[in-house]
């Protein structure tokens, strides 16, 4: 078989059912391939861009790797902000590239780039195969490297005669993932984990996003639930813990609620489950961990003691570890500290009006539409990406996908298209900013063509309003670039491409938009026309403490 028979047969063998891509000269072998392999979905994007956040979308829904095609030059450098989003937030991806012949590479032949130099920093690893023979043990490392570990992006640069060159290919057994054993070392370390959380008076758990892509929910809720412990989430960790447990109290960090920021700040012992201790989770570094014993577990030994030096640090299987540590911890003197992190919960518990059309009641709203329905959210990046994070109940894992790490704009809208065809029984929320849909809102088109039963709810408040608030903040109110100017009708947009859409202006008019949406599967795209000048709040002083917030006019 050719070198692009035997991709296509290397997909199927990884399990593989779905890719996303866009063809272009140096994949048109691979193209080829593609038109024979029937049990094999390509699902054809508007951009590039759009097929990289898909293949994101569809791996932080299901859990599985996702998978993207490009051709070389601008249809390579088009997945960048793609994979560079992934990587950031730690997600299986694998993406093939198209390149020129293996004889005119480094001599600018048309349509070439160095996509493998350019990857390398926002990659997990890649390869550019120059033999044909090697191509189907490269394929299998991809989706080796991309899914065990840490997960992370991995891109294999295929030269287009590599692609039809012929090659004798033979099945192989899927690798298996070495299996993480407890040392007499690290069992020594979680039993002194275990004795630290039995004798802490103000401890607490802070899930993040590792906690989903090891699958450790469970183990995280049985140790919470044994030793009564409180849990905080980072931005990546929502679902990690059930949003309506009693001792959940939400989001961490610059946005975080005051009852979870508090916890944190007063806490005396910390249980920080997969988590980077990132800028916006901690504010003030050297004083977040201060007067605080911090037990560190993680799947990368590489994230111990990097941004917050832990007391004790636990590299390895979270699942294993936590399993472990819920063993031989017991609940310890927590009464008094549960009592007042409750009374903190009263007092900062939001507050909803309906006088006028807010995000924040649009979220809860939202979040009281669909309680007990299989759903799962998409958001882009700003200011309704916070509220979301704030005003929604996220029940379970990966029902909640947001661009963390790398915060990129235009994430939304595609990874909810792969997000839907990675599980067509939910059904796919899409919050997003008047900024963030007009960067990648073209992938309606592919939403309709499919008719994808995706809600798209846009936040319609002519500006950019998480720069608006920067500026309000941080640069006494001197507004640049933030005002968009009005006369997009994001309505007219989305029925170009044959979705219903409607704007409203009023709570009622979305309640009603939002059920009707819910009462039928197709896509649908509701405009909120909301207050302009509204922030989200709390904000903590970016790099202060995280009780210390900004009091906004």
């Amino acid at each position: 078989m050719t070198g692009a028979q035997a991709v296509i047969a290397c997909l199927l063998e990884q399990g593989v059912d779905t890719v996303f891509g866009y063809p272009g000269g140096t994949v048109l072998p691979l193209y080829d391939a593609l038109r024979d392999a029937a049990s094999l979905r390509h699902i054809l994007t508007v951009h590039e861009q759009g097929a990289a956040h898909a293949a994101d979308g569809y791996a932080r829904a299901s859990g599985r790797v996702g998978v993207c095609i490009a051709t070389s030059g601008p249809g390579a450098t088009n997945l960048v902000t793609g994979l560079a989003a992934a990587y950031m937030d730690s997600i299986p991806v694998v993406a093939i590239t198209g390149q020129v012949a293996t004889g005119v590479i480094g001599q600018d032949a048309f349509q070439e780039i160095d996509i493998v130099g350019m990857t390398m920093a926002i990659t997990k690893h890649n390869f550019q195969v120059k033999e044909v023979s090697k191509l189907p043990e490269i394929m299998r490392q991809a989706f080796h490297i991309a899914s065990s570990g840490r997960p992370g992006p991995v891109l294999v640069d295929i030269p287009r005669d590599v692609q039809s060159a012929e090659l004798d290919f033979y099945e192989a057994p899927p690798k298996k993932l070495r299996e993480w054993h407890i040392s007499s070392c690290m069992e020594t370390k979680l039993k002194e984990a275990a004795l630290l959380i039995e004798e802490a008076k103000r401890p607490v758990i802070l899930v993040g996003g590792g906690v989903i892509q090891a699958g450790a929910e469970q183990e995280v809720f049985a140790l919470a639930e044994k030793c009564r412990l409180p849990v905080v989430s980072t931005l990546m960790g929502l679902g990690a813990f059930p949003a309506s447990h009693p001792r959940f109290l939400g989001l961490t960090g610059l946005h975080g609620h005051k009852a979870a920021n508090s916890t944190i700040h007063y806490a005396d012992t910390i249980i920080a489950v997969g988590c980077r201790f990132s800028d916006r989770v901690t504010g003030d570094r050297e004083r977040y961990g201060e007067q605080k014993q911090v037990i560190h577990i993680d799947i990368d030994p590489a994230e111990i003691d990097k941004n917050i030096v832990t007391h004790i640090g636990l590299p390895g299987d979270i699942k294993k570890i936590l399993a472990y540590i819920e063993e031989y911890a017991q609940q310890g003197p927590v009464e008094r500290w549960l009592n007042t992190i409750s009374s903190w919960q009263e007092e900062f518990a939001p507050r909803y009006t309906a006088d006028y059309l807010t995000v924040p009641w649009i979220m809860n709203n939202i979040a009281r539409q669909t309680a007990g329905r299989k759903v799962v959210f998409a958001t882009d990046v700003g200011q309704h990406q916070m509220w979301a994070a704030q005003h929604l109940k996220i029940e379970k894992p990966r029902t909640w996908l947001t661009s963390g790490g790398l915060g990129a704009m235009g994430y939304g809208l595609p990874a909810a298209m792969g997000a839907q065809f990675a599980v067509p029984e939910k059904r796919v929320v899409h919050l997003a900013g008047d900024g963030g849909m007009k960067m990648t809102g073209n992938e309606l088109y592919t939403i309709a063509s499919h008719c994808l039963p995706v809600i798209s709810v846009i936040f319609d408040n002519h500006g950019l309003g998480m720069i608006r608030q920067m500026q309000h903040a941080l640069y006494r109110q001197r507004y640049s670039s933030c005002c968009l100017p009005p006369g997009m009708d994001f309505t007219l947009y989305a029925k170009s491409f044959g979705v219903n859409s409607v704007a409203v202006d009023s709570a009622e008019g979305f309640a009603a938009a939002f059920a009707d949406a819910l009462s039928v599967r197709e896509p649908r795209v509701i405009v909120a026309k909301v207050y302009k000048k509204e922030f989200v709040l709390p904000m903590t002083m970016p790099g202060s403490t995280l009780n210390n917030y900004i009091e906004m006019e």
